[in-house]
């Protein structure tokens, strides 16, 4: 079913509806009214049914929040009291793709389903999960999946370990991601851009119960909150339903977060020389890596990020590229 522009669907206002040739798709634009969740529908024939919900999660230090809090949601909650939800979805369920990412700047929770049962099995799953953690009641979720104290014996010293801990350990013990981290912080001086929303190892255990809670609280809110649909749904129902089960608990804050300041441009070329780790036994000749890096436009502008994907490809990734 179409639905109407400036008309209201169980809470929902439909803002701007558009038909996409390319894709043969109505997308259509909605609006929480009262908790300011924003969802765009991709409505067509298609029968591989798409679900994601997405917030901004932009980091405000090196510790991993954003990336433990990804895992941690997914460790039970209000409906799904079990130890990891996530994997008996994986193991059990009829999925064409399930996962959840986290970006330097936002955190996505994507599913998708041929089996109309399954795809809101899993949505229910997911809603209740980002909205209704178990993190609020079992502190030892942080310990799991953030950092803990850890000892073999008596005689060996304590150490840490966690699931992400572990996970950014054998990240930044490539020369690149060290690179990467680095080059970031210099580009980006002045935003959340210079941070490592993963989890720089040695930052990881700075991360406390109060925080970790704390951006649970003040980014996984509907109003600083992102839902995708694609495909051949019952979209009314899927907004009731939407609405009933989760949107209609939450009021707007009027405190959305704000998007991040771009970064000033610089007057002259910023030189680094950073250092990164190799194995004892390692020989370190012929182990300079160069890297050059320039800010580009906005990530919105899709033209010019076309035009850069492209031009990175020329350069770098045909058999007869010159880099």
């Amino acid at each position: 079913m179409k639905l109407v522009k400036n008309k209201d669907y169980s809470g929902f206002l439909v803002t701007r509806t558009i038909y996409i040739d390319e894709i043969q798709a109505e997308a259509i634009m909605l609006e929480h009214q009262q908790s300011g969740a924003k969802i765009l529908y991709l409505g067509c024939e298609d029968d591989n049914k798409v679900f994601t919900i997405g917030f901004k999660t932009p980091p405000e230090d090196d510790a991993g929040t954003p990336h433990i809090l990804e895992h941690s949601v997914l460790c039970g909650s209000r409906k799904y009291p079990l130890k990891e939800p996530f994997v008996e979805l994986v193991k059990g369920s009829l999925n064409t793709f399930l996962n959840a990412m986290t970006y330097p700047d936002k955190t996505v929770y994507p599913l998708a389903s041929r089996n109309n049962k399954d795809f809101h099995n899993l949505m229910d799953v997911y809603l209740d999960a980002v909205f209704y953690p178990n993190i609020h009641k079992n502190e030892y979720t942080l310990a799991q999946e953030g950092w803990h104290y850890a000892i073999t014996s008596k005689d060996e010293p304590l150490v840490y370990n966690g699931v992400v801990y572990n996970e950014m350990k054998g990240v930044f013990s490539t020369a690149d991601a060290v690179m990467d981290y680095e080059a970031m912080k210099a580009l980006f001086p002045d935003n959340a851009y210079r941070f490592e929303s993963g989890g720089l190892p040695e930052a990881i255990p700075t991360l406390t119960q109060e925080k970790f809670l704390e951006f649970h609280k003040k980014f996984y809110h509907p109003e600083n909150a992102y839902i995708y649909l694609y495909g051949d749904l019952d979209i009314e129902n899927t907004l009731k339903y939407l609405d009933q089960e989760y949107l209609s608990a939450f009021q707007k804050t009027g405190h959305a977060v704000q998007a991040i300041t771009p970064q000033t441009p610089f007057h002259k070329t910023k030189e680094l020389s950073v250092k990164y780790p190799v194995g004892e036994d390692e020989d370190t000749k012929n182990k300079t890596y160069l890297q050059m890096q320039i800010i580009v436009g906005n990530s919105t502008d899709v033209k010019t990020s076309m035009a850069m994907r492209l031009l990175e490809t020329v350069l770098l990734e045909m058999n007869s590229s010159p880099l």
